[in-house]
């Protein structure tokens, strides 16, 4: 379980159209730009206020830091994470575990 103290989450950082999105699995939290590394900076402080903002509200055990991620996203993971190759609808910049 993630805490505000210690937890990793997944993230992808992947290329829709003209866009770049960077999304963090567990927080459901999603940011755009037109370069994938500035998504990517983006979500990480969006990350860091959310984690924050748990720290300070202390609610639920944490509730917030350990959601269900979307549908589409953990099937994007899956084939990231496959072992057989498979042909992603997106262009992928990267992707992987990152600590809160």
């Amino acid at each position: 379980m993630d805490t505000p103290i210690k937890g990793k989450f997944r993230h992808i950082v992947f290329k829709d159209g003209n866009t770049w999105y960077a999304v963090a699995l567990e927080f459901n939290i999603v940011e755009s730009s037109d370069d994938p590394k500035l998504a990517f900076f983006n979500l990480i402080q969006a990350v860091s206020g959310y984690v924050q903002s748990a720290k300070k509200i202390k609610g639920s055990r944490y509730q917030s830091l350990n959601q269900i991620s979307d549908p589409e996203y953990e099937k994007l993971w899956s084939i990231l994470h496959s072992t057989k190759p498979v042909k992603s609808p997106y262009a992928i910049d990267m992707y992987g575990f990152s600590r809160v």
